[in-house]
């Protein structure tokens, strides 16, 4: 699973200021990524608003990515969801042309066992040969899937290609890392853990800020699977506060504040979410103009 080590960035969807989806701009940032060093692009993931994009808007942001992408980049889809017949059944019935893998979000508000969440993906395995990336985001789900789950996970299906983490828990990083199949990927859901997952035997990142920064991101995480820690980190703290701002109120406001201020798309979100406050508008404002000096 070469094609999932590196940076993945995790891509908004741009909307136009009547909340409907901007596909130029998707397509802009599309080529924005993958010439700046991006090395795969994940779509309709939580970053992507998918709670609130309806089922034809969905596969019209495939279909434009697809088409725009032509075979550059890997493309890997979010499907996921808390009903898990339900899912299994999208994923034996959508068309997959053009994508490489599925990112699947561990089951949310249901809270279930460990059990029910390893049933659920084995479920999930047996309804595909594509790869299937893991997602496990406690702060989003309500329940952590643990280390040992996803070590059996990785181990009994062999479409299980890896997990993308995002429990910003250092001890369970490591002990994927140290316990996991040669092959299986320990992929940072964390901006701000990603160079250390990297450095300690992981896979890379799926990003929100390298959407913004694909070249100095991208970068970084190329040193660190290098080895070359001291450059990597230069960049790292380069990037570390402009990565505190994305994330303080919610997600992707944040970025979308960010890819404003670059003038790549506009900064609408869709509710419940809200736009970024003043505050942070001049926090993100402020950190691009001395990045940029």
């Amino acid at each position: 699973m070469q094609k999932f080590i590196g940076m993945g960035v995790a891509l908004i969807t741009p909307f136009k200021e009547d909340l409907s989806i901007d596909l130029e701009v998707l397509k802009k940032l599309v080529n924005f990524n993958i010439e700046n060093g991006t090395n795969y692009l994940v779509i309709n993931g939580t970053t992507g608003e998918s709670a609130t994009i309806t089922e034809d808007e969905k596969q019209l942001i495939i279909d434009v990515i697809v088409k725009e992408n032509n075979s550059r980049v890997p493309l890997v889809l979010g499907v996921g969801g808390n009903n898990s017949i339900a899912v299994a059944n999208e994923i034996r019935s959508r068309d997959f042309t053009g994508i490489d893998g599925i990112l699947s979000v561990a089951p949310y508000y249901s809270k279930p066992t460990q059990e029910g969440f390893y049933q659920h993906y084995k479920l999930l395995a047996e309804a595909t040969d594509l790869p299937i990336i893991l997602y496990n985001v406690p702060g989003r789900t309500a329940k952590n899937m643990d280390a040992e789950t996803i070590l059996r996970l990785a181990k009994d299906f062999k479409n299980i290609v890896g997990v993308k983490e995002a429990g910003n828990n250092i001890q369970q990083y490591n002990k994927l890392i140290k316990n996991k199949p040669e092959d299986f990927l320990i992929i940072s859901g964390d901006d701000d853990l990603a160079l250390g997952v990297t450095l300690a035997g992981g896979a890379g990142v799926i990003s929100v800020i390298g959407q913004a920064y694909p070249s100095e991101f991208s970068k970084m995480i190329q040193l660190g699977l290098a080895g070359n820690n001291k450059s990597a980190y230069a960049i790292h703290f380069k990037l570390m506060d402009i990565i505190d701002y994305i994330f303080e109120e919610n997600n992707p406001a944040g970025i979308k504040t960010v890819l404003q201020e670059l003038n790549i798309c506009k900064n609408q979100v869709r509710l419940p979410l809200v736009k970024a406050s003043k505050e942070l508008e001049q926090k993100i404002s402020n950190y691009i103009t001395d990045f940029n000096s």
